[in-house]
């Protein structure tokens, strides 16, 4: 080298053979064409070339001096850079330049030059990428190591390179560019902050999607160096993160989003950045949390992600975001956990706790996501959620706020479709979630309509899809009913019901709109208005949207005769399809997206167009049903064993037959149903009657030939069918046939003469026979029904025990265990009922016989003869079938104004009967009779003696029933002008009735013992919570002024006897004491006087001293009582154990009944008929004696639906 430095100092250069001297002197084609020459030949040189080495070494520095490096033609100065380039290589490891300063500006020279790769379709582009090789593969940079402006040069190697990439480049030019560039920081001493910036820049999103290419140079650039330039990544994070020092960097801002796209890259690079995350998410800056938890998030979930499990403290860090008081944060946490279940199953467990936990959140976005998150996982694979997610979706369909609740339904409806309905899973997917469709269901029982409305719309879309084909649609329907569970099965029953009955209510409206315009025709008009506003989300829109769609019908005849069309009972599924989408577009306006009125109407008809059932849907549901009956059908495919498939079937067809009766018209159903009607299962046969009952009113005149055919049959059904069966024959014929009288005594006269009491098990059929037939013909049979009931009924069937009953302790058996003798008399029981609610009136006084029979039941304990030879489950069963037939003639005015008070009070004790199926069957009896509105309000106080009932569940459901008829009422008050019959509606005036039952408790014997009294506080509490929980127009101070009232009048039933008296006012003081203690209104002006009943309490004293007790306290001896039982209340439904109980705990047909089990007292009984004779004994003969024979009465007394309260 020394000489060549000689030589450089001679000046002199030497050019290639060939090659002329290259000057400013000679053209530019002509110094291109000599500078290709003397490029091939450093082309052709290599580095064991000493002598060309030495020969050239002048050129090699003329071709660094500025008049080259600054040459204004791009071609020339490309020439140049590849001689330089060659020149690099062949005098490697020691450049021929020497000067820092030359060196900077050769290589500044050559990174200018790079940026000719750009063009990958220019003629230069070959040259350019040798030059890109050769700088490459010879690593040339690494010379300026040693230099002070190294950084310089690398980075706007780095730029340029950044830049230049894009996606015409091969993949050699890729590679080549990595490898320049991982050279200088894999061999380089340090890794500046500005060239490390010139890396990291091209992973912010922004420009990752101005420059893909670039992304991808700068992660296979950082893959390749990873271990290099770690150190100096971690750096950048420590000063940005921990410091704070957002100064250091232009990117400190992006630096969340660097460290995600350094982890996807090679999760080594963030090694020791990791943990100073878990330092930040425990910042006190709000927003410096939640940009870690996105961070993480995004981290944790991406789907080959093994940071939850490499790092487990900053995993379990981050779960503790997910209780974070910012509720951005927690959101974010959320919306995280679909993408975590989805591509990290295995992270589930973790996150279930969490997420139990968020469902709950006090935000409703946050309770929202969570539902979305275990949605979109269980969307995507149900494997990747366990029964716990699903189970906080279930529970969120009961939340508070709508959105949340529509969301976990829709969310649930479309689970269920996926797996359940297509199949996706398989059968195991479909078992796991098979419990979504009852869930669904048992929604229908909230009260919201808007609830109510979206069941509707999953059955008609996710659960049963409306645009199935016909058979596939029934198919789907059949096996979906025969796998419901009982209370899905009656929500789904009753939607089909409510949408029936709006679908009359439209009908309604169309009708009134056709009449002639009036003012009382645009009052009714009006008023099925609301009527159907109250069937619509938002009543309070939907009111006036509902009066406009009036008056669009009233003018818009076509959309008036679709509509009629669409509530016609005979319009088909297509056909309510056309008319919907007709009835839309004609009221939709394309200048108007958002039409609220639009959108009522859209509920409306959702609500009314059959979708799914029609006289075609009604023939393929009976042919799969024929299926399973032949055992040709996929039963045991669908899971559904075939016997319960059957009986599912004929269930669901009896349903619709009431909801849809004309569908079933046509000969193909009937000529089915007949064929039903003569197998030998009793269930089908009975089914297929109730059928043809509800659907069977114009059979006669439309299908004859089925009417000759069935005549016989119903006729045999009725003389020797199963009890049930005859029931429905009879009631088949009463609707089908005009000249049914003719046909009821072809049978009534065989079954009356050949009644014998002798043959008991031949009794129950003709006697079920003949009770109905007694209450639809009453004046046809009235001679031999008079003697029936009186001679044979009476003295031959009840008053006559001719087999002894079986000894057991048992108080209940099966139904099928029963003896016959005790069937025959509860089906005597029935008949003389049924006659008397036929003849509707007790001219004959035949009513006040039946009841005294029916109470001389109930005081015998069921065994009316008294002799002991009938066994303790025939005694549960004929009190039952007493009581419930007490409760039936209740609900007839003319019988329940003669029956007497202790009557009544002895008929109210059976729900404290001292079996568990007798206080069971009597409770729903009572509480079906008060939903009708036809029992009359005394007996809702029967429950206050539920209280005492030792089973928890008996006095749940009691007081469930309690809320159930309070709301009835008070709605019914909200829609009807019920002015007249407000004592027999208002719940409030249960409390009188309430007050005088539980005075005249058996029970209650000490007028002052405090275990009493706290009985009847409990009472008074279980039916005083219910009516007290709205004060609606100030009703506490009306209690109040009826218990004052009280108190100023004495027992009717024994005016003169003061104990009587002493009882009813120390039961009012207690309600007042409850009254007082949980009311702050009560003292208010009572907004009207209450009116008593007079059958109850006699008319009010003007002075008397007894109202004095709660006002001046001059009693110190029975306030001192009340206070000892004015303790806390307890909650409604505390279970109260009076010391001789009556009642058992547990059910009584369990063979492991105990015989020491407490037993039922016949003192409450015998309290009641001594309490009847003291105060009136004229009205209670000795039930002992024989009775009196019953007499017919006429018929023509209507019923009434809501009977009136005696009042004053």
């Amino acid at each position: 080298m020394a000489h060549s430095k000689a030589r450089v100092t001679d000046g002199k250069v030497t050019y290639p053979p060939g090659v002329k001297e290259i000057s400013d002197k000679i053209s530019k084609e002509e110094m291109v064409r000599r500078l290709k020459m003397v490029v091939k030949t450093f082309m052709d040189m290599d580095q064991d070339s000493e002598e060309e080495k030495e020969l050239y070494l002048n050129l090699a520095l003329h071709l660094a001096s500025d008049f080259f490096l600054k040459h204004p033609d791009k071609d020339v100065r490309l020439l140049v850079a590849c001689c330089l380039a060659d020149i690099f290589r062949i005098y490697a490891p020691e450049a021929p330049y020497t000067s820092p300063d030359k060196l900077k500006d050769i290589f500044m020279f050559i990174t200018r030059q790079l940026k000719g790769l750009e063009d990958t379709k220019s003629a230069q582009f070959n040259r350019y990428f040798y030059l890109l090789e050769n700088i490459a593969w010879v690593k040339s940079y690494n010379i300026c190591f040693e230099l002070e402006d190294s950084n310089e040069i690398f980075t706007q190697l780095y730029r340029t390179l950044f830049q230049v990439i894009n996606n015409g480049h091969n993949q050699k030019v890729h590679m080549h560019m990595v490898d320049l560039m991982s050279s200088i920081i894999c061999e380089g001493d340090t890794v500046s902050q500005e060239l490390l910036d010139t890396v990291l820049v091209n992973l912010v999103p922004a420009h990752k999607n101005l420059n893909k290419q670039a992304y991808d140079l700068a992660k296979a650039l950082l893959k390749r160096t990873a271990q290099a330039i770690e150190p100096y990544i971690t750096n950048f994070f420590n000063q940005v993160l921990m410091l704070g020092k957002t100064s250091v960097s232009d990117l400190s801002e992006h630096v969340f989003d660097l460290i995600l796209e350094l982890y996807n890259i090679d999760s080594h690079l963030l090694l020791s950045v990791l943990p100073q995350l878990e330092f930040k998410l425990k910042s006190n800056d709000n927003d410096e949390r939640l940009q870690v938890v996105k961070l993480l998030a995004k981290m944790f979930g991406a789907k080959d992600s093994e940071l939850a499990a490499q790092n487990k403290p900053l995993w379990q860090c981050y779960l503790g975001r997910f209780n974070d008081i910012h509720v951005p944060i927690r959101l974010e946490c959320v919306k995280f956990a679909s993408h975590c279940l989805m591509n990290h199953p295995d992270l589930a467990k973790d996150l279930t706790e969490f997420l139990r936990v968020r469902s709950h959140d006090p935000e409703e976005a946050i309770r929202h996501d969570v539902i979305v998150s275990i949605v979109t996982a269980a969307k995507k694979d149900l494997s990747l959620v366990n029964d716990a997610l699903l189970n906080f979706v279930k529970e969120r369909t009961l939340d508070k706020r709508w959105r949340v609740r529509k969301e976990a339904m829709m969310g649930l409806a479309s689970i269920y479709r996926k797996y359940s309905l297509q199949g996706e899973g398989g059968r195991e997917a479909s078992k796991q979630i098979s419990w979504i469709k009852d869930k669904l269901l048992h929604i229908y029982y909230q009260n919201s309509i808007d609830d109510r409305l979206l069941v509707e719309r999953v059955f008609a879309q996710y659960m049963v899809p409306h645009n199935l084909e016909t058979t596939e649609r029934m198919k789907c329907l059949y096996y979906l009913y025969a796998t419901l569970d009982t209370n899905a099965v009656k929500a789904l029953n009753e939607m089909w019901k409510c949408q029936n009955l709006l679908r009359h209510h439209v009908k309604d409206l169309l009708d009134l709109i056709k009449k002639p315009k009036s003012e009382a025709s645009s009052k009714a008009v009006f008023a099925k208005v609301m009527v159907i506003t109250r069937n619509l989300p938002d009543p309070g829109k939907a009111q006036d949207f509902v009066k406009k769609l009036a008056q669009v019908l009233d003018d818009d005849e076509r959309i008036r005769d679709q509509l009629e069309t669409l509530v016609s009972p005979s319009c088909s599924c297509k056909q309510a399809e056309v008319c919907v989408r007709d009835i839309t577009k004609k009221l939709g306006s394309p200048k108007q997206p958002s039409n609220p009125f639009l959108e009522m109407v859209k509920f409306l008809l959702e609500r009314i167009a059959p979708v799914h059932i029609d006289t075609e849907s009604i023939s393929a549901l009976i042919k799969q049903v024929n299926k399973s009956i032949d055992g040709t059908a996929d039963d045991e495919e669908e899971g559904v064993p075939t016997e319960e498939a059957i009986r599912a079937g004929l269930e669901l067809l009896k349903v619709l037959s009431f909801t849809h009766p004309v569908s079933f018209h046509s000969a193909e159903t009937f000529e089915s149903l007949l064929g039903c009607l003569k197998m030998d299962d009793e269930k089908v046969a009975e089914a297929a009657l109730q059928i043809f009952k509800n659907t069977g009113s114009k059979m006669e005149e439309s299908f004859p030939h089925i009417k000759s055919v069935l005549l016989p049959v119903l006729q045999a059904k009725a003389k020797r069918g199963p009890p049930r069966q005859a029931k429905y024959a009879i009631h088949c014929i009463n609707t089908m046939f005009t000249n049914r009288d003719t046909h009821f005594a072809q049978i009534f006269e065989p079954l009356h003469k050949g009644l014998d009491p002798a043959n008991l098990e031949q009794l129950i059929t003709p006697l079920t026979t003949l009770g109905h037939l007694a209450q639809l013909a009453p004046e046809q049979f009235a001679a031999p029904l008079k003697s029936l009931v009186a001679n044979f009924i009476v003295k031959d069937l009840l008053m006559n025990d001719r087999v002894p009953g079986k000894k057991t302790t048992k108080l209940w058996v099966p139904d099928d265990e029963v003896s016959p003798e005790t069937l025959a008399k509860i089906q005597g029981i029935k008949l003389m009922v049924r006659w008397l609610l036929g003849v509707k009136n007790n001219q004959s006084k035949s009513g006040n016989s039946t009841l005294r029979m029916l109470t001389a039941i109930l005081h015998s304990d069921g065994d009316l003869t008294e002799q002991g030879r009938m066994g303790k489950p025939d005694m549960s069963r004929l009190r039952l079938a007493a009581a419930c037939a007490l409760l039936k003639l209740a609900q007839e005015p003319c019988y329940h104004e003669i029956i007497t008070l202790e009557q009544y009070q002895l008929c109210a004790l059976v729900i404290n009967d001292e079996c568990y199926q007798v206080r069971q069957c009597f409770s729903q009896k009572l509480h079906r009779g008060l939903c009708r509105l036809r029992l009359p309000l005394e007996y809702m106080a029967v429950f206050a003696l539920c209280a005492k009932d030792p089973v928890k569940e008996r006095r749940a459901h009691a007081r469930q029933c309690l809320v159930k008829n309070v709301n009835i009422r008070r709605e019914y008050l909200k829609q009807h002008a019920a002015i007249n019959k407000l004592f027999s509606l208002l719940p409030e005036y249960v409390v009188p009735y309430t007050i005088h039952l539980l005075a005249h408790d058996p029970d209650y014997v000490k007028v002052q013992d405090i275990e009493q009294l706290k009985e009847i506080k409990e009472a008074l509490w279980f039916v005083l919570e219910i009516i007290m929980a709205k004060n609606e127009n100030n009703s506490h101070a009306f209690i109040r002024k009826m218990v004052e009232n009280i108190k100023q009048t004495k027992d009717a039933q024994s005016s003169s006897d003061p104990k009587t008296n002493e009882k009813l006012y120390t039961v009012c003081d207690v309600a007042m004491h409850i009254i007082m203690s949980k009311s702050t209104t009560y003292s208010l002006e009572s907004p009207k006087d209450p009116v008593l009943p007079s059958c109850f309490f006699t008319k009010p004293d003007k002075v008397d001293a007894h109202i004095l007790l709660f006002v001046t306290g001059t009693n110190p001896k029975s306030a001192n009582v009340l206070g000892a039982v004015n303790k806390p209340l307890s909650s409604a439904g505390k279970p109260i154990q009076s010391k001789a109980s009556r009642m058992e705990t547990a059910s009584n047909d369990d063979p492991s009944s105990n015989p020491g089990s407490p037993q039922r007292s016949k003192t409450r009984y015998k309290t009641c008929i001594a309490q009847a004779h003291s105060a009136n004994p004229s009205s209670n003969p000795d039930v002992n004696k024989s009775l009196p024979c019953l007499s017919v009465v006429d018929k023509d007394t209507k019923s009434h639906p809501v009977p009136d309260v005696q009042v004053l």
